[in-house]
């Protein structure tokens, strides 16, 4: 049976994320993809839990690999206003990653753009993004953490890496410092331009209380989650963090809009059953 999301247990990235993927993928669909892009949450250039680790990002290559031949890119822009994506890149593995995987790197920040109108958006009624969120399969692969603006960070929060600096940075402030006054409307806005397709949350330890620092979840949460709708993927990461997604205002913002939250109630429920 497959599942819009599922809680996957985490024993390695190797064999936790093919099972994920197992539970929520259409491999059909995937199948016939020409270009997927795959969009870490490398905000900085700080280890993770802060930031995806490359093992986690190498392995989905290797599961999307059994079913797609597919151009696969690994796209980010970064938020740190002292470096480059490409430096982050560097730091963290992920140019290594390229030395064994056919992929390709690409910084966000400096993508080519398309200018796209949404009347009904408060925030942002014109938006610009890269032109690849529209020529690929969007994967989404945050790193399950709290935040500080937005609650928490997930599958819909992670596409602010998305938003081009050249529009989105205020100042001489982080990147996308533009949706920090509004974090939660933001968010839902920028989903509405363009959702992931398919989300992989690694949930395997989790950031208690801040998405940039201070303490770890405790015990590590221990799971991977996956699904097709991020609306159903973010309430239940907000679940696995003991947090109501009803409090959390972009994923209210989104329910029955961009997705099912009770789909992540769902999930969250029949992994409690699991034991």
């Amino acid at each position: 049976m497959s599942f819009a999301c599922h809680i996957e247990p985490f024993t390695d990235f190797s064999s936790s994320v093919e099972r994920a993927l197992q539970a929520v993928a259409d491999p059909a669909v995937i199948a016939q993809q020409k270009q997927i892009l795959i969009k870490p949450n490398l905000v900085n250039s700080q280890p993770p839990p802060i930031t995806l680790p490359v093992d986690c990002v190498d392995a989905l290559i290797v599961s999307l690999r059994r079913i797609t031949q597919a151009k696969i890119i690994i796209g980010e822009g970064c938020g740190d206003r002292n470096l480059e994506t490409n430096e982050i890149f560097s730091r963290l593995g992920y140019r290594k990653l390229t030395e064994h995987a056919n992929v390709e790197l690409l910084d966000l920040n400096h993508a080519p753009l398309l200018k796209l109108k949404h009347p009904s958006c408060r925030i942002f009624p014109v938006m610009w993004l890269p032109e690849i969120l529209f020529d690929a399969y969007l994967i989404s692969v945050p790193v399950l953490k709290a935040h500080s603006l937005a609650e928490v960070t997930i599958s819909m929060k992670n596409l602010i890496g998305c938003a081009p600096p050249s529009h989105y940075q205020v100042g001489g402030s982080w990147k996308k410092s533009a949706f920090h006054a509004r974090m939660h409307q933001a968010i839902f806005e920028l989903n509405s331009y363009r959702k992931p397709d398919l989300c992989l949350v690694d949930a395997s330890i989790g950031m208690a209380e801040y998405h940039l620092g201070g303490p770890t979840c405790d015990p590590p949460v221990g799971k991977l989650i996956a699904g097709r709708d991020p609306v159903a993927v973010d309430s239940a990461g907000a679940l696995l963090l003991g947090r109501d997604w009803h409090t959390i205002d972009h994923i209210c913002l989104a329910d029955g809009i961009l997705g099912t939250a009770a789909a992540g109630e769902g999930a969250y429920a029949r992994d409690l059953s699991m034991g």
